[in-house]
This record gives structure tokens, sequence and C-alpha cells, in this order.
């Protein structure tokens, strides 16, 4: 029986492991049922803090976060990710437009809809596999009670208000999303563009069946604050911060001094599996791969798949912890699939690294960078590409 066992990358602890776990285990069973999928949680030999943070001050503190050049609806993603009410604050500086004294408000009724929404079966079906059904009713209802939105509803217009639904509906979805990650939930929406654009969607069209997509007046406003920094910082408890951010580099560092123990560990698990074997790893976890197949010869894995991994770009500056720049991989390297997307600036391609030893594979997951990089376990090519090429 083939046994696929799933290296995971920088960061990841027990209870976002368990959450792509199960994904990728029901991925694979639902073309491959007779292949074994086995955990290899290295995340425990990571960066952790001995000294119960002595190190870190205690005063708050700010981080700021960079911004790229992407197309419109990346760009207006990556803003809501940090800020879900982003659109909204955007549309409040919308000029106000003189109303009908006599007849009802668009504003009345974009309100009365929002606030008495009611999900219909196909709706909650959707936020179900989206995964935030659960939260979905609070993520609303911080919306509707924030003060960009009521700052928004002024502006609204009767040719507009399908601008507005559309823009009402991503920011419950995107606030629905940072719940979720605060509660340390790893629904599939979080990773799946697709998705989180189907519920947009359905959200949207349950508000109106106005035609849907970005009006003319915010588009150009919104893209521009957005490259141009718009809500561009996190503040918060310094304690808190240096929690969430210190693991993916810590464990980086971790593996660059005291990587033989994290390697050991996905050796002993390699031993314990029924072969063939298949390493399936992600980020840091291809590099551990890489670098424990040149070391040891493991005949029993006769595929290695590494997901947006930087093994090729540190041989290529000779960082490569098990193979200097120059050196060729062993005979005894097995099979070698590499898949990576253009917007996941962690990612490398090895076939002009290993000449005739990488097979690249590219996909796109329509994210937008960090989040580019943790959303191939819901992408179907990534699928495509794997699944094909299992013993």
């Amino acid at each position: 029986m083939t046994t696929v066992i799933f290296v995971h990358g920088t960061g990841i602890r027990e209870g976002e492991y368990k959450q792509s776990f199960e994904l990728i285990e029901q991925k694979i069973h639902a073309q491959r049922a007779d292949v074994k999928v086995a955990p290899c949680l290295w995340g425990e030999l990571g960066a952790k803090f001995n000294a119960h943070r002595a190190s870190v001050p205690l005063e708050d503190a700010t981080l700021a976060l960079s911004q790229g050049e992407e197309d419109a609806d990346i760009i207006l993603w990556r803003q809501l990710y940090r800020d879900p009410l982003y659109e909204l604050r955007v549309l409040s500086l919308k000029p106000v437009e003189s109303g009908n004294p006599f007849g009802e408000e668009p504003r009345d009724v974009l309100q009365s809809r929002v606030a008495s929404l009611t999900p219909a079966s196909q709706l909650q079906t959707k936020l179900q596999e989206a995964g935030i059904a659960q939260v979905f009713e609070e993520a609303r209802e911080a919306v509707i009670r924030s003060e960009p939105y009521e700052r928004a509803l002024p502006t609204v217009s009767e040719s507009d208000l399908s601008e507005y639904y559309a823009a009402i509906a991503r920011a419950i979805v995107a606030q629905a999303m940072f719940l979720s990650e605060l509660q340390e939930i790893f629904p599939p929406i979080l990773t799946d563009a697709q998705l989180r654009d189907d519920v947009v969607e359905l959200l949207t069209l349950a508000l109106t069946e106005a035609e849907l997509g970005l009006g003319g007046w915010l588009l150009k406003p919104l893209v521009e604050l957005a490259k141009h920094g718009g809500t561009n910082y996190i503040r918060g408890n310094r304690f808190q911060l240096t929690d969430k951010i210190s693991p993916m580099p810590g464990d980086i560092l971790v593996y660059q001094t005291r990587g033989e123990k994290i390697r050991a560990f996905i050796q002993q698990q390699i031993e314990q599996a029924e072969p063939p074997v298949v390493l399936l790893a992600h980020s840091l976890g291809g590099i551990a791969c890489v670098d424990l197949l040149v070391q040891q010869q493991l005949p029993q894995v006769e595929l290695l798949v590494t997901v947006g991994s930087q093994a090729p770009f540190l041989y290529e500056i000779n960082a490569l912890y098990s193979l200097k720049y120059g050196e060729l991989l062993p005979e005894n390297f097995p099979e070698w699939l590499n898949i990576y997307d253009l917007r996941d600036f962690l990612s490398y391609v090895g076939k002009k690294i290993f000449p005739d030893r990488v097979q690249d594979v590219v996909v796109d997951s329509r994210q937008p960078f960090p989040r580019s990089h943790g959303a191939y376990w819901t992408n179907a090519k990534t699928w495509e590409a794997i699944i094909s090429r299992l013993p």
C-alpha cells in the first residue's frame, strides 16, 4: 500500500496541521482510496519560548506590511484580509447625493436588506462548505454595527446599490475569515479563492439580483489606496504579535542550526511507514526532505513532492545544508515533483538548477502573497499533478 507522508512547513503547530492534514487526506482519498496518508508533525521540535518570552520587550509594537503591484482583485483582497472594513471606508469617502424627500431612501433599502438577511439553503450550504457558517452571523453583526458601515450609508444612491451590496458581502466574508483565524479555526475558505468568491457571489445575490462587480467610482481610488498603503498596519500587544509571527522565522533558524533533529524525526516516520513512500512536503518541510534524501539512502521513498518550497533557491545561493552548489544530486535520489505558484514568493523552480532531476508544475491560487503560500491544498491543479504520479 502506498503511503503519503505529509511534512509541513515553517510555523505550523498541531491545530493548523490537523486542518491541513484532514484536507489533504480527503483530497487524496477522493481519487485514491487505497493510499494511506500518514502525519509528520515535526513542529514540536521547532521554535518555542524556553524562558516564557523573557527576551520580548513589553512596549506595544507596530508591524508594517509591504505592498506589491498586482491586479485589482488581488490588491482588494489583500486589504480586506488586513481590514475587513477597508472597502466600506473607501465608499464612505464618496460624495453624498441629494435624496428624494418623498420616497424611500436607497440607504434605507440597503440597511433593511442587510439587517434582515437570513441565508437561504444554497447560501447556507456554501457557508458550511467554506467553514464559516458558525461565525457568519457574528461577522454580519460586526460589519453593520461598525462606524465605516454607518458612514458609507449616506453615500449610497439608487444607481449604485449593487456596488454597495457587493462591498458589504465582501466585508462580511472577510470579517468571517478574520474571526475564524482569531478563534484558531482554519476553514477551507482561508486559502481557496474560488470558494471565497462563490460565497461572496451568493451573499451578494441574497441581498440583490443586480449585476455584480466593482463599481466604476470605487475601482480606481480603491486600487490606488491599496497600492499606497491604505490600512497598512497591524497594531497590537507585543507579546501577542511575537507569539503570532515568531514560529515562522523561528523554525527556520532552528532548522538551520539544529536541523538534524527534524530530519531524524522525518526519517523515523518514513521507516515506520508501509512502502512505497511518497513525501509530500511544504515549504521548509521540502528543504528538510531534500537534505534528508541527499544524506540518507531511503529506497522506500519513490517520490518527493515539494510544494511552495525553497530548496532550489538555497542550493543556488550555496545555502542548502546537504549539498554545496555545483555538487550533483545522488543517483539514489527519488523522482522529484516541485509545485510552485508565481504569486507565492516563497516558491521556486528546480528544473534549471537540477537538470533532468526535477519536474516543475505551476499552479495559480488567485491569492495574494502571503496567503498564496498556504493555498496549494485547495487548488485542483495541485492534485492533478500529485495524484497522477502516485505509485
